[in-house]
């Protein structure tokens, strides 16, 4: 059965931190292929504007391009719908059947996932892979690991990372403060925020 790993997210945008998770993923369990899948209708951010979709969508193409095991998909934007992590792993499942699907997540997500739309399709339809970090101890982790496990039957495993203190948001303020952004993204996705000058508050946003 071939193992594929979800990297999910707005991407807004996808840096290395990104990278390096799913970098480790693929490694830690032998997947074979990742799948980038950028939001397109995030339900988290209603409210907020968000960066139109076809700049994040080609930031993911720039950053993962000459990755052979790294594929980005526009599967959420292609449907049109609010973009549920229950409801893309059900379409999954549905189009590819033989596939054992592996979604991937930070420290943070872990314990938020009860937050979620449906939390219980999300572990139902895919074991979790989780990145330790380290603001959360594993002792920490683990409880939360064996809480879920009871109350939901969910498949997690806890994978170690070098930690990143890294995030979209940090990118998006230093570039509009006209501060270096240099290895905190890949040169690709670099010179494609500067080409297009993306996150100084005047480019084309999707109102979420």
């Amino acid at each position: 059965m071939k193992k594929i790993g979800i990297m999910g997210g707005t991407f807004n945008p996808i840096h290395l931190g990104h990278l390096m998770l799913a970098e480790n993923a693929y490694d830690f369990c032998k997947l074979d292929e990742v799948w980038f899948i950028p939001s397109a209708d995030p339900p988290h951010k209603t409210g907020q504007p968000v960066l139109a979709y076809h700049h994040r969508s080609r930031m993911t193409e720039l950053a993962i391009e000459g990755i052979p095991y790294f594929v980005k998909s526009d599967f959420e934007a292609q449907r049109q719908e609010r973009s549920y992590t229950a409801e893309t792993l059900r379409l999954l499942h549905e189009i590819y059947p033989e596939v054992e699907f592996y979604f991937i997540m930070g420290a943070d997500s872990l314990f938020q996932i009860e937050t979620w739309y449906a939390p219980e399709k999300v572990m139902a339809q895919a074991r979790l892979l989780v990145a330790v970090r380290d603001h959360h101890s594993l002792e920490e982790m683990q409880k939360q690991i064996d809480y879920l496990t009871e109350k939901y039957h969910a498949s997690i495993e806890l994978m170690c990372m070098p930690g990143i203190d890294l995030s979209s948001n940090f990118i998006r303020q230093r570039t509009a403060n006209h501060e270096t952004i240099r290895f905190f993204v890949t040169e690709q996705v670099r010179d494609y925020i500067i080409k297009n000058g993306l996150y100084k508050g005047d480019e084309t946003l999707d109102e979420i």
